[in-house]
């Protein structure tokens, strides 16, 4: 019943692109980067979105530049933000007023959702048992945020909330990490960036907001490591065993590169272009 419960909720927090109005393709800006072909402004549909709310350039968004469409992910809060929050009211549509604010409420949306993804996770480590009920009462706390009118999110300051929630996933972290044997050095924040670490055993490590940006991570053992905020644009994962990593998400992995003979966490699916680099 709890795992039913838990891949239903799972389920909730993916991006169903059929079911919202273009949301990131608009509301978010970006820069013309390695990730970015061109500039974006906040609130102005990218020059690749069509009448539909569809990309026209989706199965070649890497080929045309704009790789870091292909690593986001909104963990659900663009069908919420659509169809619940404004109640499937489409944007284009409204008064210009209604447009403004779904721009302004989804980045809102999207971090709640984010960390319901967290509690969620965290709720199924049987080591962090001890700060389940608090955990429990911040993820029925954050989904009633999400439920909040378009006001009322305009004004939430998410930055305290997610403040409040982090003590939470950190202790969960602890308890879950605390039974690997040895000393685990904390790798928290380090700068990793393009560091050697093939095959290490990084089993229970803490690697929270790691730098890990094109390192070789080939073959490395990260059973039971912390991921959460790990940068791992370019990451190299071939062969590296992910299972029972936590508060790992999609958008981190579609960032790396990997093979078919990467181990991943249950929940989250092998990112296409890893076959396609073969």
């Amino acid at each position: 019943m709890l795992n039913a419960m838990r891949e239903q909720r799972v389920g909730d927090l993916r991006g169903d692109c059929e079911q919202c109005f273009g949301l990131c393709c608009v509301a978010l800006p970006f820069a013309a980067s390695a990730d970015f072909a061109v500039d974006k402004d906040a609130g102005r549909p990218c020059r690749n979105l069509r009448e539909d709310h569809r990309c026209g350039i989706h199965a070649r968004l890497r080929q045309e530049g704009f790789t870091g469409c292909t690593v986001y992910d909104c963990f659900g809060a663009g069908q919420r933000v659509s169809q619940v929050t404004f109640g499937g009211q489409d944007w284009r549509t409204g008064p210009p007023e209604r447009a403004r604010r779904m721009f302004e409420v989804f980045p809102v949306v999207r971090q709640l959702h984010e960390l319901l993804w967290y509690l969620t996770e965290a709720l199924a480590l049987p080591a962090a048992r001890p700060v389940h009920a608090g955990l429990r009462r911040a993820l029925e706390s954050t989904e009633r945020l999400a439920r909040q009118t378009p006001a009322e999110l305009a004004a939430l300051d998410v930055d305290a909330h997610r403040g409040d929630v982090n003590a939470l996933l950190l202790k969960a972290s602890e308890l879950a990490r605390a039974p690997v044997r040895g000393r685990r050095k904390d790798r928290r924040n380090a700068d990793l960036v393009g560091a050697r670490l093939k095959g290490a055993d990084l089993r229970g490590v803490s690697l929270r907001g790691a730098l890990l940006i094109a390192a070789d991570l080939t073959g490395a053992d990260l059973r039971g490591a912390d991921l959460i905020g790990a940068d791992l644009r370019a990451t190299d994962l071939t062969d590296a065993d992910l299972t029972g990593a936590f508060f790992l998400t999609q958008p981190q992995l579609n960032a790396a590169r990997g093979s078919a003979g990467t181990r991943l966490p249950a929940s989250l699916a092998r990112p296409a272009h890893w076959t396609a680099e073969l």
